[in-house]
């Protein structure tokens, strides 16, 4: 890639930043992730089971971030944008199928959707 093309590696880097950033932050409180996904319900207590999941998947999320925000750019950096497109897909497939009710569903699915393409854009940008 031209010498442009690498100077737009700040863009995966701050995809990984704002993604490293929400993991942080379900991982304190996965009420954050639980109460808009419908698997805990308003005023009602956050399962351990439910908190055990969502810290795991905000573990796997800081992991990807983290290396999508560190990663030299290049191939080390379109590696860590593709695992996170592979996170994404799997969110997508899985939340889109499995939330309760339908409209959690669609909203899991339109944002594991969005997020997936903007870490896949990035891709583009990650350097030779």
């Amino acid at each position: 890639m031209s010498k442009n093309s690498r100077d737009l590696t700040w863009i995966p880097r701050l995809l990984g930043v704002a993604t490293a950033g929400y993991s942080v932050a379900i991982i304190a409180n996965p009420s954050l992730f639980a109460r808009p996904t419908g698997l805990q319900a308003d005023g009602a207590p956050l399962p351990t089971a439910t908190a055990i999941g969502v810290r795991a998947l905000g573990g796997r999320d800081l992991a990807s971030g983290a290396a999508m925000a560190l990663a030299p750019a290049g191939k080390a950096l379109r590696t860590a944008v593709a695992v996170r497109v592979g996170a994404d897909v799997a969110d997508l497939a899985v939340l889109g199928t499995s939330l309760p009710g339908k409209q959690y569903r669609a909203k899991a699915a339109g944002v594991a959707a969005v997020w997936g393409a903007l870490c896949g854009l990035s891709y583009l940008a990650a350097g030779d």
